[in-house]
């Protein structure tokens, strides 16, 4: 049976998206109920090679400095020469990542809201013992940090801030560089994965990935599954997408994803 957990007012699998969801959809839907969630969603076919509308961004090459091109090397031994990149505790982020954290939310294009700093730090100490973090730090001061999951030989890059006044000094190349060579080249994992496709927000950072540091996309399979009331908004509301797309206010927004969400899952009926 699949561990699920609430994120966003969803559901979704609780294990790396290569292991396949097996729960029933009278199980699932049993889960929503419980948890109180408006959907559950989940994916099947990892890695399939063929190209979809859904997908993960992933790396499981195992690469050195000299294997990525001239201008990336040249920003990695700047952001290494400015920055110091290392393995921190949960504490150290839930004293001092709070403004990396609020103000990347504020520079993305989003409807989403940064958590207060309590809410920050209660979501911390939630977590289980499988995680790690990483900071990267700018004269002794965290400019930026990852939050990653471990199961066995798989890392999720689960939730990674960089402070936007100090992007300049290359702090996201000097983090990627030292977290890939450690869990790929190191520890030999099987592959690090940054998440799904953006459906909330837009970001550049998957595009910088594939771009900068040969990560590739791990096409796949999008289901959902809908709360019985949730599942009737959604069916009258699909129709006016289009229109719901011109309005630029937070709740207009929040809708948009979640019709385009239904958009992408209808790609493969």
């Amino acid at each position: 049976m699949t561990l699920w957990r609430k994120y966003n007012g969803s559901l979704i699998p609780d294990q790396p998206p290569h292991i396949l969801v097996n729960d029933s959809e009278n199980v699932i839907a049993k889960k929503i109920k419980e948890h109180n969630s408006y959907f559950a969603r989940w994916t099947s076919n990892f890695d399939c090679h063929q190209q979809t509308d859904f997908w993960y961004v992933i790396n499981d090459r195992h690469l050195k400095i000299e294997d990525y091109s001239k201008n990336t090397r040249s920003k990695i031994r700047r952001g290494l020469k400015n920055c110091i990149v290392k393995v921190v505790s949960l504490d150290e982020i839930k004293d001092f990542g709070y403004e990396c954290y609020k103000y990347a939310i504020e520079n993305y294009n989003t409807h989403l809201q940064p958590k207060s700093n309590l809410e920050f730090a209660d979501d911390l100490d939630a977590l289980d013992r499988e995680w790690e973090f990483w900071g990267v730090f700018f004269d002794g001061k965290l400019i930026g940090y990852s939050q990653n999951r471990i199961v066995k030989d798989y890392c999720d890059y689960s939730t990674i801030k960089f402070h936007p006044k100090y992007l300049k000094y290359y702090p996201s190349y000097a983090l990627f560089f030292s977290m890939n060579a450690y869990y790929l080249n190191e520890m030999k994992f099987k592959y690090v994965n940054d998440g799904a496709r953006s459906i909330s927000h837009e970001t550049n950072i998957q595009e910088f990935l594939i771009q900068k540091f040969q990560f590739r996309k791990a096409y796949c399979k999008l289901h959902l599954s809908y709360s019985y009331k949730f599942k009737i908004i959604i069916l009258l509301l699909y129709p006016l997408k289009s229109i719901i797309g011109f309005f630029n206010n937070k709740f207009a927004k929040k809708v948009s994803s979640v019709l385009k969400q239904e958009t992408i899952r209808r790609s493969f009926l």
